[in-house]
């Protein structure tokens, strides 16, 4: 008995350290967001290209070395 009622004095407990911590963060500027998300997105598309690049050279090799011709 006395551990379900030590369960349900933890719950408010445990809310207000959630609170406490949500206070703690330092949530980035707008600037920073969207420059980080500029970064990811170029990053992105470039290591994109380099994939399809190295994928046309190593299926050209492939067909060479097997003498296959799509």
């Amino acid at each position: 008995m006395a551990n379900s009622e030590n369960k349900k004095d933890n719950k408010p407990g445990f809310f207000k350290t959630v609170k406490a911590e949500w206070k703690k963060i330092i949530w980035p500027s707008r600037e920073s967001v969207l420059k980080q998300s500029v970064a990811v997105t170029a990053v992105a598309v470039v290591v994109g290209i380099l994939i399809t690049i190295f994928d046309f050279f190593i299926q050209y090799g492939i067909n060479f070395i097997t003498g296959i011709n799509l």
